[in-house]
């Protein structure tokens, strides 16, 4: 708070402006000189790509065809790509940006995906490695879960050209990721990250092809699609046989949450249970615990020890527990498809960005 009187507020105000208009200024002339810049222009597709996107176990959605189609045309002009794909969470995002990043690879190029969470990195790790295991393509990923010896040799490796997708948190901007022959940079979740790394990102950013890839595009990010200095595809067409999110906003309720839990459970699916302080995380997973005694709980936030957080998300991912009693660490797109309820508690203390996605 400033004293009645002084100036300081005033004084805030014309700094934040002025910050505005340099990042402003910033990011028109970083679009005006990526659309004059001659970027690589990206083969037709081989006969490869045609057996990845067959090899897909679900039935593709019009719009994530028609997303697909036009990502890979942007890839094989010859000024860098800059293409938002806005979607809802499981619509199908992610297989757009693996077949983006097979279609670089295939041309000899690396990619690097950037996301805004370790646990999401190492989603991301094994999602792409599971899709492109029968395909001639390395992929990696550096977060703070594996220790520094792996994570040299992970960098050694890049710089070598031995590692053809690495994906990872703003660690991947750092000054000793050096790739061999970057072409595609595709960041997850873009409104998570702050100004600082989008600064680090110019550096390698203006003739590289660029995609992007959020449920929940922060205002700057979405005027610069409709003001055609990016360009903008949406995914408004959910997976066959989907069902409508239910939401359900009411006063906690201890005989509401073993409900929903209950019911989940016979259906043999799995549940989050999102409360965002550390300090009682314990408590709330004794109260669940209580509740449900005959269910299996893990509690997970990111204060934990990188492996011990690492092993319970693996495991939940693999059906061992029934309920993860988490902090917002798992808000950014992780994909469980058997976590089909969300219990928020104090849903109040969260914004439209961290809401939206759930």
């Amino acid at each position: 708070m400033n004293k009645l009187g002084s100036p300081a507020w005033s004084m805030a105000k014309q700094k934040a402006k002025k910050k505005i208009k340099e990042v402003a200024f910033d990011l028109i002339q970083l679009y005006a000189k990526r659309r004059m810049q001659s970027g690589f222009e990206f083969q037709p597709d081989t006969y490869l790509q045609n057996e990845l996107e067959a090899s897909f176990i679900y039935e593709d959605t019009p719009d994530q065809l028609a997303s697909t189609s036009v990502v890979k045309l942007d890839m094989e002009k010859p000024h860098p790509m800059d293409r938002l794909v806005c979607g809802d969470v499981g619509f199908g995002k992610t297989e757009i940006a693996i077949r983006a990043a097979f279609k670089a690879v295939a041309d000899n190029k690396q990619v690097a995906v950037l996301v805004p969470t370790t646990v999401l990195a190492f989603q991301h790790f094994r999602t792409f490695s599971e899709r492109l295991k029968d395909f001639p393509c390395n992929v990696d990923y550096i977060n703070r879960f594996k220790s520094s010896k792996n994570t040299k040799i992970t960098l050694e490796g890049l710089k070598k050209g031995k590692i053809d997708i690495l994906i990872g948190t703003h660690k991947l901007i750092g000054k000793d990721v050096i790739f061999k022959d970057l072409g595609l940079l595709i960041i997850d979740e873009e409104q998570k990250f702050g100004v600082g790394v989008k600064d680090q990102l110019k550096n390698i950013k203006v003739n590289v092809d660029t995609l992007t890839l959020t449920a929940t595009p922060i205002p700057r990010t979405l005027q610069f699609s409709l003001m055609n200095a990016r360009d903008l595809s949406i995914i408004n067409t959910p997976p066959p046989n989907r069902f409508p999110v239910e939401t359900i906003v009411q006063s906690f309720s201890e005989d509401t949450i073993k409900e929903a839990i209950d019911y989940e459970i016979d259906r043999e699916g799995q549940v989050f249970f999102v409360h965002n302080r550390v300090q009682n995380i314990n408590e709330i997973a004794a109260m669940v615990t209580r509740l449900c005694p005959n269910a299996r709980i893990a509690v997970g936030h990111g204060q934990m020890e990188g492996k011990k957080l690492e092993a319970i998300i693996l495991d939940f991912m693999d059906g061992l527990y029934d309920i993860l009693v988490a902090t917002t660490i798992i808000e950014s797109g992780i994909d469980i498809p058997n976590a089909n309820t969300i219990i928020i508690n104090n849903a109040n203390h969260f914004g439209l960005s961290d809401l939206a996605p759930a």
